[in-house]
């Protein structure tokens, strides 16, 4: 399973694409930051976040999206550009026909650390030697981004296998 994983932002908006299947380590494929000027009306942000995104999803072609789901916080501006850059994440695997799921950040950090209260250090180290890589991907947009696409492979992954299942159960025999 191939999957692209989103740490959306509007200003940063990390990106990482992993393969692997549950219970197996996963392996890099690529990773990357989006980044968009401040000083940049909020339409062409948000046109040149699409742009990249659905550029992105067209190269690598993943089988997902993961996408980190907003939270609040006490920054109402900035989780504002992060519900917008998330929508259009959301929005750019919808369109080529993906599935999408989201997940909080401590689903993400329980599933990479066993933590759901592991620190950004934490998560970047457990990202680099997870995926074997020789240095922590920076910056810690692009590992937010990596620990979305291992925590689907693990959890999304397991959870879309169950579903099938029990679909087949249902429409009457198990194989």
């Amino acid at each position: 399973m191939r999957v692209l994983g989103v740490d959306p932002g509007l200003t940063r908006c990390g990106v990482g694409v992993v393969e692997g299947v549950p219970g197996r380590p996963c392996s890099l494929v690529a990773y990357y930051v989006v980044y968009t000027d401040p000083a940049d009306d909020l339409s062409l942000r948000l046109l040149h976040l699409d742009r990249s995104l659905t550029g992105l999803v067209a190269e690598h072609r993943p089988d997902a999206v993961a996408v980190e789901r907003v939270f609040s916080q006490h920054n109402v501006r900035t989780v504002m550009g992060t519900a917008q850059a998330s929508g259009i994440a959301v929005l750019a695997g919808a369109r080529a026909g993906l599935p999408v799921q989201t997940y909080t950040p401590s689903e993400v950090k329980a599933a990479v650390t066993g933590s759901g209260q592991a620190d950004k250090k934490q998560m970047t180290a457990m990202v680099t030697r997870l995926l074997r890589l020789a240095e922590p991907p920076k910056p810690a947009d692009a590992a937010d981004a990596l620990a979305l696409a291992i925590c689907h492979v693990w959890r999304g992954g397991t959870r879309s296998k169950l579903a099938e299942a029990a679909d087949r159960v249902r429409r009457g025999g198990a194989r």
